[in-house]
């Protein structure tokens, strides 16, 4: 089993900027995607980036040109830097990571962290 732990986010102004870091620990693992999910209320979960071991970035249209996902496969860590936030960019945060632990496949959730974009 991989564990994430994730850190950063806050209440922020809008056109304000945000950190978001989650570091995977485990056993004899490899991630092959990371990344990061956020659930608004009575909304479902939806992606907000992710990113390959080779460095392959995906986003969501919402949030291009303005977050920026990166990741130390050395440290097995990812982080999302959330510049301009919106207040339609509030909600709960979540990493995910999938790849192999002990070659047995795994898909991994943090336990969320709350952003909030307000005035």
């Amino acid at each position: 089993q991989v564990h994430l732990v994730e850190s950063g986010g806050g209440l922020v102004q809008p056109g304000g900027s945000l950190r978001l870091s989650c570091a995977a620990s485990g056993i004899a693992f490899s991630i092959n995607v990371m990344g990061w999910y956020r659930q608004a209320p009575g909304k479902q979960r939806e992606l907000v980036a992710d990113i390959t071991s080779g460095g392959h970035t995906n986003y969501a249209d919402s949030v291009k040109g303005r977050f920026t996902i990166s990741r130390d496969n050395a440290k097995s860590t990812v982080t999302l830097q959330m510049n301009n936030l919106k207040p339609e960019d509030t909600a709960v945060y979540y990493c995910n990571a999938d790849g192999q632990a002990l070659r047995i496949p795994f898909v991994s959730w943090g336990q969320g962290t709350q952003v909030t974009v307000s005035s």
